[in-house]
């Protein structure tokens, strides 16, 4: 469930798991979502973990890789689908509606002029990252800018869980680049057909993958990789998972997108790994393997693609449940009911 997780206290997980062990249940009668709720304990560092309220950032930007064609939409579909956030008309609107949360929309780097919109949030980097095939996708400050801005992005959210998610044409080819690099996983494994390549795109997409990982070391840290590949979206994403995680609260990682600003996020600060509860398994290829390679198991699995936090919406309820479980659920003492003999 999380990225290499740490037993925070000694003894912690044990105290936690006897806890759950004695609600009125037989053992593992929960499955998955007990071990949802070691992770919230893990996370906020509590027994008894009290979450109302969960809040989605999307954050948008731009990537000068798309010059290349690597995607089956336009550039300027970024833009106009930060309008249909603001306007509440997207998937992630609708889902966070259905189950209770709260949305913001950062502009952390779309192309062309600044977006008016009273309920924007302006953080950009700049209008768009540069095409990382040919050059580094952004400058070594342009990047600690982006780590910056999602730091306190975080510490600005009140909400009891945080989701991430993200809009940006081309930011797949980003995600995987930023993988390749971290995981060490070959770029022909990680491609996928992001918008809805057909073979022809896929394989050109690949190429122009591969061309751009040759131009850089093997192994780079993950600041280098941020700034050699990233995205400013996924830059400042990553900022605000570490806000997060130095705050004790946990945080429902997204897709392929989300799980690659996590690997960063991860190199830049391994603790950060316990706050982090992987959402749900994308049907992008490669997300699977990101998965694997951080030894992550995700709550749900329902073939979605579309990003936008969608997916750690869904999760929320399932969170939310786990961690009633934990604070409100009665023990056998407390009920009067027998445990196992």
């Amino acid at each position: 469930m999380t990225g290499r997780p740490t037993d925070p206290v000694p003894g912690f997980d044990k105290t936690v798991r006897d806890l759950i062990d004695n609600k009125t249940k037989p053992q593992g009668a929960l499955g998955q979502v007990e071990a949802v709720a070691l992770q919230l304990a893990r996370a906020t560092q509590t027994t008894a973990p009290r979450l109302a309220s969960c809040e989605l950032t999307i954050f948008a930007a731009d990537h000068g890789i798309a010059a290349e064609g690597v995607s089956a939409y336009p550039q300027a579909v970024t833009r106009e689908m930060v309008l249909n956030f603001l306007n509440r008309g997207a998937a992630a609107n609708v889902f966070a509606d259905a189950v209770g949360a709260t949305v913001r929309v950062v502009d952390a780097g779309v192309a062309g002029e600044p977006i008016d919109h009273p309920d924007l949030l302006d953080r950009r980097i700049g209008a768009g990252t540069r095409n990382s095939r040919i050059e580094p996708a952004m400058t070594a400050s342009q990047r600690d800018d982006a780590l910056e801005a999602g730091r306190q992005l975080a510490g600005e959210c009140a909400a009891d869980v945080l989701c991430f998610g993200e809009m940006g044409i081309g930011n797949t080819s980003a995600a995987t680049l930023l993988a390749h690099k971290l995981l060490g996983l070959p770029v022909a494994d990680l491609v996928g057909r992001g918008t809805g390549l057909d073979d022809a795109g896929l394989a050109h997409k690949t190429a122009v993958l591969q061309a751009a990982a040759a131009r850089t070391a093997p192994d780079l840290t993950a600041a280098q990789a941020l700034a050699e590949y990233g995205g400013f979206e996924i830059a400042t994403m990553a900022g605000a998972m570490l806000g997060a995680a130095g705050s004790n609260r946990p945080i429902l990682v997204d897709g392929f997108i989300s799980t690659a600003a996590a690997l960063a996020a991860l190199g830049i600060e391994p603790a950060a790994g316990q706050n982090l509860i992987y959402a749900h398994r994308s049907a992008e290829h490669g997300h699977r393997r990101m998965l694997e390679a951080l030894n992550a198991r995700p709550i749900l699995d329902l073939e979605m693609r579309l990003g936008e936090g969608t997916g750690a919406l869904l999760a929320w309820p399932v969170v939310r449940g786990a961690a009633a479980m934990l604070t409100d659920m009665a023990s056998f003492e407390s009920a009067g009911v027998s445990g196992p003999a």
